[in-house]
């Protein structure tokens, strides 16, 4: 094969906990007898809140193919890749198992918000039930240097206060605020999707509705903005590089000479998967020798019914964009080069297109 799948998870493969039914009938076309697949494949999620193993497990589980963790890049994978922030002590926010996240990706000193809140019990003030009764010794145990944001928090009051805290203390919660703590330490975040779609009708609120209020309470407080030290995921083109890595990887373990020349990417959202796909192209492509085409499917967030229709450039521009603040809107990112129903018609599009006969 010259090409290789790029595929996103929650829109495309289930939508919650529920399988999409056409996936099971694409990935059977993908694998041969033994269940090795024919092209190189890597789901790329936004999602961050557990380990890329248990993604795989459940991948698998899902799709009836074995499925291995080197063909999942979560939100949150490229950190490895930040190894000068390893051994530094680092606040983490999110839910899932959060310790043994961070850990696999290299950091050697992560707390959680809940653990922070634990130690200093004042802090957290808006829900009056959970005010302590007792007042413990307020002692300084830890002090963040970095905050690293995996994914939305459960309760978003806590974690919005207590990170602010930090930001403005300079990694002393506790400490009053200081209008000299600017620019403040740094913040790596991982997943920008403002919605996703699960089992309800509308689409749900993402990490990156989290996000949007952290920016403007911290601006709304201090009058300066809120600066990331990187941004990861969808449509980051860190996140694109990765993926390229990982699929020519695989290529590499199953002695495929040939070089993969397109990366079709599959997913439901126009603001992160087709924006990602053509950033990729337009920027990156290039330097990595590999074209990137977009496969825009009508099962998540994108519904060919919806208000914004997409015949022509222009009725894209009037639609309200959903992408991240530090991510310029151009209407042609947002341009599919492909509209397929199901991920079923994704795969025999790319066959077609490709004139791939497995």
């Amino acid at each position: 094969p010259s090409f290789g799948f790029l595929f996103d998870i929650d829109g495309v493969l289930v939508r919650g906990k529920t399988p999409i039914p056409a996936a099971r009938t694409a990935f059977q076309k993908l694998v041969n007898s033994q269940g090795q697949f024919l092209v190189p494949v890597v789901f790329v999620t936004n999602a961050g809140n557990c380990l890329r193993q248990k993604k795989a497990d459940q991948l698998s589980h899902l799709l009836g193919v074995p499925i291995s963790q080197d063909q999942v890049m979560m939100s949150h994978s490229p950190l490895r890749m930040f190894k000068s922030y390893h051994e530094k002590c680092v606040l983490v926010s999110g839910q899932g198992p959060l310790l043994d996240i961070a850990q696999d990706l290299g950091f050697c000193h992560p707390i959680t918000i809940d653990t922070l809140r634990e130690k200093r019990p004042l802090l957290d003030a808006v829900d009056h039930d959970r005010r302590p009764n007792v007042l413990h010794s307020q002692e300084q145990l830890f002090s963040p240097s970095t905050v690293v944001l995996f994914g939305e928090p459960v309760r978003w009051e806590t974690s919005l206060q207590l990170i602010i805290d930090v930001l403005l203390t300079s990694g002393y919660p506790g400490n009053p605020y200081g209008q000299e703590n600017y620019p403040h330490i740094p913040v790596l975040a991982c997943n920008m999707d403002l919605m996703w779609v699960a089992e309800a009708q509308s689409p749900r609120f993402g990490h990156g509705t989290f996000m949007v209020c952290l920016e403007n309470i911290y601006k709304k407080i201090t009058g300066k903005d809120l600066k990331y030290e990187a941004l990861m995921g969808k449509p980051s083109r860190l996140t694109y590089q990765y993926a390229e890595h990982l699929i020519r990887a695989q290529a590499l373990q199953r002695s495929w000479e040939q070089p993969i020349q397109t990366l079709y990417a599959v997913g439901d959202n126009l603001m992160t998967d087709v924006y990602g796909a053509n950033l990729w192209e337009n920027e990156l492509a290039a330097a990595a020798a590999a074209r990137c085409r977009s496969v825009l499917v009508c099962t998540g967030v994108y519904s060919p019914h919806g208000e914004v229709s997409l015949d022509s450039g222009d009725s894209v521009t009037q639609s309200v964009f959903h992408g991240h603040r530090d991510f310029g809107f151009d209407p042609g990112l947002v341009e599919p080069d492909h509209i397929v129903p199901d991920v079923d018609a994704a795969v025999d599009l790319v066959f077609q297109l490709e004139n791939f006969a497995p």
